[in-house]
């Protein structure tokens, strides 16, 4: 029979803590019985002796230190699962909240989940088409690797997230085995009915598994959400042979609902306020993409989140990219200049990238292509800024060529529509054509077969 607790020493914002335990684990889920009638749950965060500190995942409102009855159920918060999970939709600890039953499985998960094994770890290589050449030609996705989106407050970020979840595709032999799980943290009711609905309108619902946290759910199951999402993931990847691809959103929400408890919890902060394992509790939601030899399945993440102020030094954006694998960063001056996506190129990178692509993946001109767009585009800055001093008049007529180039570029390249699926061959085409607007011996980073063969200027 199970030992239940009747007194508590004290409730504090959506902490209760309990004396004289016995056998009580970290991470361990607590069942909590309200006036022998509303049941709660919640979870072990730290143990001092013979004190539990226990974070409850629904507002603690109704809970005193008399009124409660609290019990150990001997082990984490498990969920079960089963290849069912897809086209549903859970809350954000796994349970359905479409109206569509219960997942029934033989099997529970821990959704603290495991890290990979780096010896078993297999080295990323095929390609993942968004349909987005901004993305496809000069941060190409790899599968298997994690590239997050660093975005701002007000930035398209959440359409950008949900084109990629329409139109993301593998090869065409694989593609029935490919799937989305998406994990939505903190965000408002709109938005969560936008997702849904976009998901529903392109037809891809019945392969999108959704775990969404909304703004005005407990702040505690924020910290579940994504470990129920990549615990679901884990699942269909290594168990079922899927390739798997997920989005979450938001990252920053996430790391100031970890900032908000470790404050009730009285940990000394870091910087900005955060706690001091920001890094490794990240690290444990990062790590555990990637693809496992002798696995057919892999599993692919885009974190998305928005930079506070736009400052990419902030420690969310800059933790995340030491443990990434590049990033797309979204910029507000291009966004202002009426342009979607509004990916700025030259601070974006995909690591993964150069083992990717070219001849067998892409296509054999896609590395050399990238290179030159990056240095053409570079260069533009640099005679904008001349401009701005010495007036458009006075450059060059090959400055004049790398403006033009720039705004055509900005324009027919980077700006597309939200419903433009373009293949990676027309993306490839499309940066051959903005790249013969400049005079072939500006172009040093392509080789002379594939000016020969792809350039369609007359200088």
């Amino acid at each position: 029979m199970k030992k239940q607790y009747l007194t508590l020493d004290k409730v504090q914002g959506p902490l209760i803590i309990l004396s004289d335990v016995s056998d009580v684990s970290y991470d361990e889920i607590v069942d909590i019985v309200i006036d022998g009638k509303e049941s709660k749950k919640g979870k072990v965060v730290q143990i001092q002796g013979d004190k539990a500190i226990i974070q409850v995942f629904e507002p603690t409102s109704g809970i005193s230190v008399k009124n409660a009855a609290v019990s150990f159920s001997g082990k984490p918060l498990e969920i079960g699962l089963s290849k069912d999970v897809l086209g549903r939709e859970f809350n954000g600890i796994g349970e359905p909240i479409d109206g569509g039953g219960e997942i029934y499985s033989s099997k529970k998960y821990n959704v603290n989940g495991r890290p990979m094994n780096p010896v078993a770890r297999k080295y990323p290589r095929n390609f993942i088409q968004t349909g987005i050449s901004s993305i496809d030609c000069l941060t190409t996705l790899i599968r298997g690797q994690k590239l997050p989106i660093f975005s701002g407050n007000g930035m398209p970020h959440n359409e950008l997230a949900a084109q990629i979840v329409r139109q993301a595709k593998i090869s065409d032999d694989e593609n029935s085995k490919f799937a989305v799980v998406f994990a939505a943290m903190g965000i408002k009711h709109d938005d969560a009915d936008f997702f849904r609905r976009s998901f529903q309108e392109a037809g891809v619902l019945e392969r999108v598994v959704m775990y969404v946290n909304l703004a005005d759910d407990p702040i505690v199951e924020r910290i579940i959400t994504p470990r129920c999402a990549l615990t679901a993931a884990e699942y269909l990847a290594f168990e079922e042979n899927m390739h798997i691809l997920v989005i979450m959103t938001d990252m920053t929400s996430y790391c100031e609902a970890l900032r908000e408890l470790s404050s009730s919890r009285e940990e000394v902060p870091s910087r900005k306020g955060y706690p001091g394992y920001l890094y490794s509790d990240l690290a444990s939601l990062y790590e555990r993409a990637g693809m496992l030899q002798g696995v057919n399945g892999s599993i692919t993440q885009i974190p998305i989140l928005t930079m506070p102020n736009d400052d990419i030094t902030h420690p969310v954006p800059d933790l995340t990219g030491y443990i990434t694998e590049g990033q797309i960063v979204l910029s507000r001056g291009v966004y202002q200049r009426n342009i979607y996506p509004p990916v700025s190129i030259l601070p974006s990178l995909s690591r993964l990238m150069k083992d990717g692509i070219g001849e067998g993946y892409t296509r054999e001109d896609h590395a050399e292509v990238s290179n030159q767009i990056f240095a053409s585009y570079s260069h533009v800055q640099d005679v904008i800024a001349l401009a701005q001093v010495i007036g458009e008049d006075e450059l060059s007529d090959v400055d004049r060529e790398y403006m033009e180039f720039g705004r055509q570029f900005e324009e027919r390249f980077l700006k597309q529509g939200y419903d433009e699926d373009r293949s990676i061959d027309e993306t490839l085409d499309l940066a051959w054509e903005m790249l013969s607007i400049l005079p072939k011996s500006e172009l040093d980073r392509v080789s002379p077969e594939s000016l020969e063969k792809h350039y369609r200027g007359d200088k």
